[in-house]
């Protein structure tokens, strides 16, 4: 376990995951201060790591959070109390995994995810244009007034 802070090892974190590209700091935005992943690394816009309440929180996939629970190494993030988040993990205090590859996990799930997404909405943007142009002109359409 490091002899560092919550607030100094994500610092460190922070720094470290900075220098590779794609990657911000909720910090870092213009008015970020008050609002939510204000203390966030972000990947392609989407959170993947947090400092909660001196605890680190990570965006994984739900077999690995369920697996780090298991194991003891952290809990369900649980913002609003009643309603644990399957794919968000809160690191223990005590564990003694290390926050990097942690991260770095998290880095590459939520950039995977992210990846998918886009995909996806690029296919379902191309079929609504193809649709669009294949979609006959109703005969009561008029051309407009010139």
């Amino acid at each position: 376990m490091s002899d560092l802070s919550p607030h100094e090892r994500f610092d460190r974190l922070v720094g470290e995951l900075l220098e590779r590209p794609g990657i911000s700091y909720g910090g870092d935005e213009p008015g970020a201060a008050n609002r939510f992943g204000a203390n966030a690394l972000k990947t392609g816009g989407k959170i993947f790591a947090m400092l909660v309440r001196g605890s680190l929180v990570l965006k994984l996939p739900r077999g690995r959070v369920d697996a780090l629970v298991d194991a003891g190494e952290g809990t369900r993030f649980d913002p609003r109390g009643g309603r644990p988040m399957t794919e968000w993990l809160v690191l223990d205090p005590g564990s003694t995994l290390d926050w990097s590859p942690l991260a770095d996990e998290a880095m590459q799930y939520v950039g995977a995810v992210n990846a998918k997404a886009a995909g996806a909405k690029a296919r379902m943007n191309a079929a609504g244009a193809r649709a669009a142009a294949a979609a006959p002109v109703s005969r009561g359409a008029r051309a407009p007034r010139r």
